[in-house]
């Protein structure tokens, strides 16, 4: 009887502790950063950490060498016209799959460049819909007849322009062991679809992944 009652107990004992075991695991939690609040830091890839900070670098240096262009000695300012940037999309050539964070990163662009004086920028649906209506993705238009296309179709729809704006993330990683370095780096590219002339700005960011003594022990274990 007293056997019999202590293998129950053990059992029981051992349900609870799986219970809480895995209970806790299952957990998740959240809360919402104030502002002023560092963003979370991605342990596998790179983030808004990352992203912002490239974003805000590469605009803010393009724009200040073209806030000089446009200002030349000797033109009143009603003279002074701002470019008309047609932003065609931004391309990943990442080791990492960036996910939802292509659209954040255009967006986070496309409202520095709304907000600049330097810059007109045309409305993504106008752009989307050129593309559509053309039948062309954004590597077509280097092709000259592709580009001229798509430049009359622009106009029908009101919305001419001077520049074809690119965006591209690119990254470099240095290993370390199990530890590595990433370096991320976000290329604007403006080309002046008249005579051909392009612009380009970089920003750069540095990041370092290191994992665990234990995962490190488990991963040699995993190779062994």
């Amino acid at each position: 009887m007293d056997g019999r009652f202590g293998w129950k107990m053990a059992i029981g004992l051992t349900a609870v502790a799986a219970v809480a075991f895995w209970g806790c695991r299952g957990r998740q939690t959240a809360q919402v950063l104030a502002p002023g609040e560092s963003d979370m830091v991605g342990s596998h890839a790179a983030g808004a950490e990352t992203f912002k900070p490239l974003v805000e670098q590469a605009v803010t240096s393009l724009l200040a060498r073209h806030a000089q262009a446009i200002q030349p000695a000797g033109f009143a300012q009603q003279d002074q016209r701002p470019m008309r940037v047609c932003f065609v999309g931004v391309e990943n050539r990442s080791i990492e799959e960036i996910g939802d964070f292509k659209e954040q990163i255009y967006q986070m662009i496309d409202t520095l460049l709304v907000q600049s004086p330097v810059y007109q920028p045309i409305s993504r649906r106008f752009v989307e819909a050129g593309l559509r209506e053309t039948r062309l993705r954004p590597d077509q238009l280097f092709v000259p007849e592709n580009m001229r296309a798509f430049m009359a179709q622009m106009e029908q729809l009101g919305q001419p322009f001077e520049y074809l704006l690119y965006a591209t993330i690119t990254s470099g990683t240095t290993r370390s062991n199990a530890d590595y370095q990433r370096d991320y780096m976000l290329t604007l590219e403006m080309i002046n679809v008249q005579t051909g002339h392009y612009d380009k700005e970089s920003a750069h960011l540095r990041k370092g992944y290191n994992v665990s003594p234990l995962a490190k022990l488990r991963n040699l274990g995993r190779a062994s």
